[in-house]
């Protein structure tokens, strides 16, 4: 069976779109008319999410607190022929390392597990929500136990809605160090969790070990990064990588800069029959995440052309 191709609707909505997002329905409708069999959501305004994390749902775009509110939605992918093939959670107001009690990350995730219920989607992300410099603040070993505590709650409410939970480690975040992943993803130690592996994000922290906290840990390629994480990964995001991060607005680095196919210096041949081999995935979708490019509504048509034709080579 040939891999289902989607996006992320995040690419449309922040960063250089935060001014001037994309409509969620513009999303779709351009999307089915490249042949997009679907769409990864950004759960965040303003596209559809499950509400306002801190209160009213008032003045809050794309709020869809109800049932009837998600089955409408449900109906309108129906419609367009489409489907989500996960979502990126807003969890990124609350807080997880730097905290004792995450029992509002965990609720907070909670709500989000059951909007995906609702609306047919199989796959939540997570993150670290904390930038690497907090384990400057707390002490490394009580960080993760607190990042594993949660996350082994977060599995269970998952599993229980028929659900798994994908964790994207990247350089943004604590605990981007490929041994971090690796312990992190034993001490959850849950059947339905895993990790989300971005190309992107996979070079940057892999090879150029960036925003890494002390001594970095690097490999010679991402090959080897690959091989390390055999039988963990369970979410796929392909996108090129020009060896840079993104730059805050005080020009700092802040994440993998997701630059679209062909503008990077990835070798997609070597990369995509190893991550073949490696992952673990409980689905057939491969996502295209242009998050921060400043043209990425341009550069869709290209990302789509040039995903298809790694389907075509490696996606049976």
């Amino acid at each position: 069976m040939s891999k289902r191709t989607s996006i992320g609707s995040w690419a449309y909505t922040i960063g250089p779109y935060a001014s001037n997002p994309i409509d969620f329905e513009t999303v779709c409708r351009k999307l089915k008319a490249l042949g997009f069999d679907g769409v990864e959501l950004g759960g965040f305004p303003p596209h559809p999410n499950p509400g306002n994390p801190n209160g009213s749902d008032e003045g809050w775009p794309g709020a869809m607190p109800t049932k009837e509110q998600r089955a409408e939605l449900k109906a309108q992918m129906a419609d367009y022929g489409m489907a989500f093939s996960g979502l990126a959670a807003n969890l990124w107001g609350e807080k997880l390392i730097n905290t004792d009690d995450s029992t509002k990350y965990v609720a907070e995730f909670k709500r989000n597990s059951e909007f995906c219920k609702d609306i047919g989607i199989q796959g939540v992300r997570v993150d670290c929500v904390q930038p690497p410099t907090i384990i400057r603040e707390i002490d490394y070993n009580t960080a993760m136990e607190r990042v594993v505590k949660a996350w082994k709650q977060c599995a269970d409410i998952a599993a229980d809605n028929g659900q798994y939970v994908m964790w994207e480690f990247e350089p943004g975040f604590a605990f981007n160090k490929p041994s971090d992943v690796v312990r992190i993803h034993d001490a959850v130690d849950k059947p339905n969790f895993g990790l989300q592996y971005d190309t992107c994000h996979g070079q940057m922290v892999g090879v150029n070990g960036s925003r890494q906290e002390g001594e970095k840990e690097v490999f010679a390629s991402q090959l080897d990064l690959i091989k390390m994480l055999d039988g963990r990964i369970n979410h796929i995001h392909l996108i090129d990588s020009d060896n840079k991060c993104h730059k805050t607005a005080e020009g700092e680095d802040e994440t993998s800069s997701h630059p679209p196919f062909g503008e990077g210096i990835l070798n997609f041949d070597e990369i995509v029959p190893a991550l073949v081999k490696a992952a673990r995935c409980p689905h057939d979708w491969w996502t295209i995440d242009l998050c921060f490019w400043p043209d990425a509504w341009v550069a869709t048509e290209k990302c789509k052309t040039a995903l298809d034709g790694l389907i075509a080579k490696y996606g049976a």
